[in-house]
């Protein structure tokens, strides 16, 4: 198992885990159910944590792809600065929803606005992992680029390297 199958095992959660952890989190805060509340923020500090991991894995797998046909370093590049902005903010919220789950656990006088800023930044975070996982499936998915048609996706004449700006 090399850096990219690691990655692609990991990469997934951070998404789907932030995109199930907010639909959670609405539930919980419209059930007004704490136990419901409390799976959201287990959720999204483990979205966090895989969001670690997969930012970890991300330098070795950037090592094996940038060089095949139809990739090129440009759109790795790409992805690898939105990847960046979007753990950032995932960590914060991350950190959020561990402060809410202890504030929540504690009947803490601040947990209700802990809650609040959790769901703003998870809300956030959502918006921003759509970037991150639509550049890194446009890795090796050349058919949802935005430039699917274009005849040098399709056949590439310099391998696959695409030119820098």
């Amino acid at each position: 198992m090399n850096d990219a199958h690691l990655h692609l095992l990991v990469n997934h959660f951070p998404i789907i885990g932030t995109i199930i952890g907010l639909g959670i989190l609405i539930a919980g805060i419209v059930l007004k159910n704490k136990a419901v509340k409390n799976t959201a923020f287990v959720v999204l500090i483990v979205a966090a944590v895989f969001g670690f991991a997969s930012m970890s894995t991300g330098e070795g797998a950037e090592e094996l792809v940038e060089d095949m046909p139809s990739v090129g370093k440009k759109i790795i590049h790409e992805h690898e600065e939105l990847a960046e902005k979007f753990v950032l903010i995932l960590y914060v919220t991350g950190a959020f929803a561990l402060l809410s789950l202890i504030a929540t656990a504690k009947n803490h006088s601040k947990a209700k606005l802990f809650t609040r800023i959790t769901l703003l930044l998870t809300i956030v975070t959502v918006v921003l992992v759509k970037n991150v996982g639509t550049s890194g499936g446009e890795i090796r998915h050349t058919e949802i680029r935005a430039n699917a048609n274009s005849p040098e996706i399709a056949a590439p004449e310099n391998g696959g390297e695409q030119e820098e700006d």
